[in-house]
C-alpha cells in the first residue's frame, strides 16, 4: 500500500508558530524532504526531532521527485518542508504534489504559516479577492509582459521580493500601474517585522534613503473597476425601456442605473432624429 506525502508548514520566523501536529508529523514520518537541509536542521534541533533528512529543491526536483515517488509507492511516508511557510506555494514542491496525485498517493496537508495569507491579514487593502503572483520573472522582457498583463486586474496583487531587487521592482510597478497604494511587509513574524501601508512613489523614496533588508511581501492595490461606457451598451429601439435596462444591467450596472441609462439613450436618439 502506498505511503502518504505530508505537506508540512513551518514557521516564517517565530518558532512558537510551529504547530504540535507539524512537530509530530516530522517526528513520525519515514523521512523529511527539505528545500535546504541546513535550514531545516536548525528547526529539527530546536524541537529535538531526529529523522532522516534529504534535500528537495528546484535544482534536483526532477530526479529527487522520482526517488521520493518510488519510496512513497513502497509505502514510505514523506514529510515535505520548505525553508519557511507552506511548501508547494510558489515552490518546486508543487511538482512533487502533482506527481504524487498522478500516482494516486495520499496527500495530507499539515497547515500552518503562509506568507501570503499572513501578509493579507495585515495589509490594510481589500482582501476579499486577490491574485498571488509570487516572484516576478527575472528577465526584463518577461517581467514587463507579466506586469502589462496585470494592469487591468482589479483584485489585490501579491508579490514576493528579495531585498536586493526591491527598489527595481518598485520602479517597475510604478511604470506599469502608476502611483497606487501598496503595503510593504518585511520580515513577517520575525524580530524586525515591519508593516507599511503607503504609495509606490513614497516607497521608492523610502528605500532610496534606507537600504532594504530581509524578505519582503508586496501587496498592491488592484485596478479600479471600470464602469461600462454608454456607447458600449447596445440599445435596440424596437425593445422597451425595461428590456434595454436589462441589457445594460447585464453589462454590469445596477438595476436603477441600467434603467436610467436605457431611458437616457433612447432620449438622446429621439433628439438626434
Amino acid at each position: 500500500m502506498p505511503g502518504t506525502l505530508y505537506i508540512v508548514a513551518t514557521p516564517l520566523g517565530n518558532l512558537q508558530d510551529f504547530s504540535p501536529r507539524a512537530i509530530e508529523t516530522l517526528r513520525t514520518a519515514d523521512l523529511i524532504a527539505a528545500e535546504d537541509t541546513r535550514v531545516t536542521l536548525k528547526l529539527l534541533y530546536k524541537f529535538e526531532i531526529k529523522n532522516t533528512l534529504i534535500s528537495y529543491n528546484k535544482n534536483n526536483a526532477r530526479q529527487r521527485g522520482e526517488e521520493l515517488l518510488a519510496l512513497l509507492l513502497e509505502g514510505k511516508s514523506v514529510a515535505l518542508v520548505s525553508d519557511a511557510g507552506t511548501p508547494a506555494i510558489s515552490d518546486p514542491g508543487e511538482e512533487l504534489v502533482a506527481l504524487a496525485l498522478a500516482h494516486h498517493i495520499t496527500i495530507a496537508p499539515i497547515p500552518g504559516c503562509s506568507a501570503v495569507t499572513t501578509a493579507l491579514s495585515v495589509c490594510g487593502l481589500p482582501t476579499g479577492r486577490f491574485c498571488f503572483e509570487g516572484f516576478l520573472p527575472v528577465q526584463k522582457s518577461g517581467r514587463r509582459e507579466r506586469l502589462i498583463s496585470l494592469q487591468d486586474e482589479t483584485r489585490t496583487l501579491i508579490f514576493y521580493e528579495a531585498p536586493h531587487k526591491l527598489q527595481k521592482t518598485l520602479e517597475d510597478l510604478l511604470k506599469a500601474f502608476g502611483n497606487r497604494r501598496i503595503s510593504i511587509l518585511r520580515e513577517l513574524t520575525k524580530l524586525h517585522e515591519e508593516i507599511i501601508l503607503t504609495t509606490i512613489e513614497a516607497a521608492i523614496a523610502r528605500y532610496e534613503e534606507t537600504q532594504p533588508r530581509g524578505e519582503f511581501v508586496l501587496v498592491l492595490e488592484g485596478a479600479a473597476e471600470k464602469e461600462p461606457e454608454l456607447q458600449d451598451i447596445e440599445i435596440d429601439q424596437s425593445l422597451s425601456a425595461k428590456d434595454n435596462a436589462k441589457a445594460a444591467k447585464d453589462a454590469g450596472l445596477s438595476r436603477n442605473e441600467a434603467y436610467k441609462l436605457a431611458l437616457q439613450k433612447k432620449k438622446e436618439e429621439r433628439q438626434g432624429e
